[in-house]
């Protein structure tokens, strides 16, 4: 297992619960828009916002352990270690790694983590539990190595959001079997994904009662994570949440033992 060095601040910030700004939502949604063809710069700029997230909520994350748990190629981590974190990469798919993956980078099964418990500062997911078969298991380990007082940062796209069905999205709303087929019709290549293999039908109104039930964690906010007005509110709103968050993004913080 692996254990980390204790970090040197414990002080926190609290968040604001401010509502992003419009012009901040246009340049995520233009950098969306250009992910196939620009993909790096889509995701460094959605490393930025997700790092300036953690730190609205926990602070300045230099010289804390961050766990950063399926961040893909890499790019999230690099933001937190440009900021002075202690980072490390954890991904279930070497693929997804892509060919210059960061320094120190664990390929690791999200079910059952190489650390130590408590080993991490901040536990950081980016849309990584719509690719779990099993998300209660999956929070169960992220709240796992965080140490008591520590930050959980978990977000993902709802089922039932526009986006849902990632690249055949919006056609989801007929059936996944029948968007997959229209969008290999229309592209000519395979679909990444595939509803019950590496995509599932995750909701707003179930993971919110998952995590309210447990008495490890608490919940700090429960926001959608690129609107830019009423983040919070709509995500009380039975039903509508399921359609208008797009992105839940849960900041947790693991309660003392």
């Amino acid at each position: 297992m692996t254990r980390f060095r204790p970090p040197g601040r414990t002080g926190t910030l609290p968040g604001t619960g401010k509502d992003p700004s419009l012009r901040r939502s246009l340049a995520l949604f233009r950098a969306f828009l250009r992910e196939q063809d620009d993909p790096d710069a889509c995701y460094a700029l959605l490393a930025r916002d997700a790092v300036d997230q953690v730190e609205a909520y926990d602070g300045p994350v230099a010289g804390r352990v961050v766990a950063d748990v399926g961040g893909g190629g890499g790019y999230f981590t690099r933001e937190f270690r440009a900021r002075g974190a202690l980072a490390c990469l954890l991904e279930p798919d070497a693929r997804e790694l892509g060919e210059k993956p960061p320094e120190g980078a664990v390929v690791a099964d999200g079910y059952l983590l190489p650390l130590a418990d408590g080993a991490a500062d901040v536990t950081f997911s980016s849309n990584v539990l719509e690719h779990v078969a099993d998300p209660g298991t999956f929070l169960s380990e992220l709240v796992r190595v965080t140490r008591p007082g520590g930050l959980i940062y978990v977000s993902f796209t709802n089922w039932l959001s526009p986006w849902g069905g990632h690249e055949w999205a919006p056609w989801h709303y007929l059936g996944a079997g029948r968007a997959r087929a229209r969008y290999e019709r229309r592209t000519g290549r395979p679909a990444k994904h595939t509803l019950g293999e590496n995509l599932f039908a995750v909701h707003v109104g179930p993971t919110l009662r998952q995590v309210r039930a447990r008495d490890d964690v608490r919940i700090v906010s429960a926001r959608s994570r690129y609107w830019p007005f009423l983040t919070e509110t709509v995500v009380r709103v039975p039903g509508l949440r399921e359609f208008a968050t797009w992105n839940l993004l849960l900041i947790l913080r693991r309660c003392p033992a």
